[in-house]
């Protein structure tokens, strides 16, 4: 079994390769799913999620809370390993166990009226990414309205993870130039830049230049040049927090299928990679091949940490006068 931490280096380790894992074997018990954005992917939805996110636990509805969205929401893994690993009640580790089965909170893609903690139904590519755009003009109309000087009432950001494919599609485009038309720099956007779709290379069909794109429609861009690098995803994050009047996309370069025997290529897009697959992905990232649904008690201690936070914040936003 994998060994006690004793850094916060190997803590920050332990949980990333906890999401992967759970991922891996959700997908294997399911016969289906999308391994290859989740394990890419962990270590950024990490950051994000222990280090910027605000949101309770025990209370998914706080009004004031950051909204996530997985826009690439055949990536659903992901997000149902945070849900349950921070302490949503929506995910318990035997609905983990149903993933992908009828009746279950953890289907295929996320649904926002299925499953609490799900800010945003995606499948369409593209969906999610123009959601958040909308949820942003929201916040920011109220913020207008409502906000005064030591008042700040609406204050909460709009995170997403998006793909490749949400990237390609028509309403991401249309929704990013009103974006950055408005200047909603309450949007940060983290781009899953991992050059592989499921029929292989972006090159086949996506070779624009994503950093002008997203410049010339007013985006502030930055560049992660390894998706494994905590640090300076975090300083990417701290970054975008500080542009005020554009919207941000953040470039995390990824290993799509971070682990797996086939990463890097379209293998490891989709679908059940085998159970000895599995144990391979296992022992590349220095787990327990025969562990099957495996949390180390310091993994939940350490993200259950965001209950007490998240209670602390809405107990601090419910005092503002």
């Amino acid at each position: 079994m994998t060994t006690a931490p004793t850094t916060q280096q190997n803590i920050d380790q332990l949980c990333i390769n906890t999401i992967r894992t759970l991922t891996i074997d959700a997908v294997q018990k399911a016969e289906s799913g999308h391994p290859g954005l989740p394990l890419g992917m962990a270590p950024a939805a990490y950051v994000l999620w222990t280090k910027f996110l605000w949101h309770n636990p025990k209370n998914p509805k706080w009004f004031n809370r950051d909204r996530f969205i997985l826009s690439g929401g055949h990536g659903s893994m992901l997000v149902y390993s945070l849900l349950h690993l921070t302490g949503y009640e929506s995910v318990s580790m035997d609905e983990i166990k149903h993933f992908r089965q009828y009746g279950s909170t953890t289907p295929g893609h996320p649904e926002n009226h299925v499953t609490k903690g799900i800010e945003v139904t995606t499948g369409p590519l593209g969906q999610g990414f123009a959601n958040g755009v909308g949820m942003a003009i929201a916040s920011a109309h109220l913020a207008a309205t409502f906000n005064r000087d030591d008042f700040p009432l609406v204050d909460n950001y709009i995170y997403a993870i998006c793909s490749d494919g949400d990237l390609m599609e028509g309403v991401s485009y249309e929704s990013a130039s009103i974006a950055g038309h408005l200047g909603l720099g309450n949007i940060i956007y983290l781009y899953d830049d991992n050059n592989i779709t499921i029929e292989g290379s972006t090159e086949l069909a996506f070779t624009e230049d994503v950093t002008k794109r997203f410049e010339a429609a007013g985006w502030h861009v930055s560049t992660v040049a390894d998706g494994n690098d905590l640090a300076a995803i975090e300083a990417a994050i701290a970054e975008a927090q500080d542009v005020k009047d554009k919207p941000s996309l953040i470039r995390v370069k990824t290993i799509i299928g971070f682990g797996m025997p086939k990463q890097g290529t379209s293998k490891a897009h989709s679908d059940a990679p085998g159970e000895e697959a599995v144990r391979e992905t296992k022992r590349n990232l220095g787990w327990d091949e025969d562990a099957q649904f495996y949390v180390p008690e310091e993994v939940y201690a350490h993200f259950r940490e965001a209950v007490e936070h998240g209670a602390e914040l809405e107990r601090d936003w419910n005092l503002l006068v």
